[in-house]
């Protein structure tokens, strides 16, 4: 498939000849402002732009500067088109995020050979970051497995509570049920912060979290410290990797997943709107696969059982919006729980058995 090239030109001559000169070689958008340049990127998102700095209203480093702030729209490599050759104005061009600079009227030879070389290192960039975040994940979801071995179910847990997490974020985000309030960048950072909700049990003894029966109102109180525990733990790995944006999520899930929607869940009594959002999808997930789940106390309940104590707590537990999702997905759930307990058997890692 053909890369997709936007260039950014607010002199109509220029633009079209170098969009005639690139059409054979990629697909082309062409803006004549920068303001089009940033709604072209909201609908369609090129591989690579070329921007030109002269122009009305909002010129090349205010245009750049838009696009760098979105993290939607940041990795976008960016050429800028300039009839400048003074070094300030390079310098200014490289220090505002540009990858290069072209001058004007531009080479062809020069245009195609820059284009190529960026676009091969866009992709190797783009490659070498999934192949760290597939490594980061498969960590963060290890040490969620290790941490929260302590009980035998806890390691499936860990996998479908992720995914359920995903196929609900989905659905909100397909149906713009929370607008701008979550998007494609902030779901994927819910998605990798999920197996850490549950991280504060490391520091909960073994004999409360597996006791068999009812837990007094104390031993009750030290479990739920765990919500605080977590959180602690991972606000300080935060801070010391402050590149690693999914760890506020996962700090905001592992001290708020337990709190309820009407006000009465902990630790902090939490309300409606007040609860993280990322939160409020976690608490869905993980209830549902409790639910499902043999517990020392209970035997696991049906999915349609399941089903029914998310729909008894919509307005009251659950934030109402997330469980009409739930609803409209509920059979992709029922599908994941027993796909994710096949994949671990045929993997050899039922964590059920050791």
């Amino acid at each position: 498939m053909a890369k997709q090239i936007l260039v950014v030109d607010d002199n109509l001559a220029s633009l079209k000849q170098i969009g005639a000169q690139l059409t054979s070689h990629y697909e082309v958008s062409l803006a004549k402002s920068g303001s089009m340049a940033l709604q072209i990127c909201r609908q369609e998102r090129p591989d690579l732009i070329l921007l030109d700095i002269e122009m009305p209203d909002m010129d090349g480093f205010e245009t750049i500067g838009r696009l760098k702030a979105d993290p939607e729209f940041n990795p976008i490599p960016v050429i800028f088109l300039t009839g400048n050759r003074d070094t300030a104005s390079e310098i200014r061009a490289l220090e505002s995020g540009a990858m290069d600079f072209i001058t004007k009227p531009v080479n062809k030879d020069i245009l195609f050979h820059r284009l190529e070389l960026h676009l091969q290192f866009a992709a190797y960039q783009s490659s070498l970051e999934n192949t760290v975040k597939e490594l980061e994940t498969s960590i963060v979801t290890s040490f969620a497995e290790l941490v929260e071995c302590k009980d035998d179910n806890a390691g499936i847990h860990v996998l479908r509570t992720g995914k359920y997490v995903e196929i609900l974020g989905r659905e909100l985000l397909a149906a713009g049920t929370f607008g701008d309030e979550l998007n494609e960048t902030d779901m994927d950072m819910i998605v990798r912060a999920a197996p850490f909700h549950d991280v504060g049990k490391i520091g909960i003894s073994d004999t409360l979290l597996l006791k068999k029966g009812a837990l007094t109102p104390d031993e009750y109180a030290e479990v739920k410290k765990h919500t605080l525990i977590g959180a602690h733990f991972l606000e300080a790995i935060y801070k010391r990797t402050p590149e690693q944006h999914y760890l506020k999520f996962a700090r905001l899930i592992a001290e708020s997943h337990h709190e309820k929607y009407d006000g009465t869940g902990y630790p902090y009594g939490l309300a409606g709107d007040d609860i993280p959002l990322c939160a409020r999808i976690m608490a869905v997930a993980n209830v549902y696969d409790g639910c499902i789940t043999d517990r020392v106390y209970r035997r696991a309940l049906s999915h349609e059982d399941a089903f029914q104590v998310i729909l008894d707590g919509k307005g009251v537990w659950f934030d109402p919006r997330i469980v009409d999702a739930f609803a409209s997905v509920r059979n992709k759930f029922a599908s994941l729980t027993v796909s994710v307990e096949s994949l671990v058997k045929i993997q050899g890692r039922d964590l059920r058995n050791g």
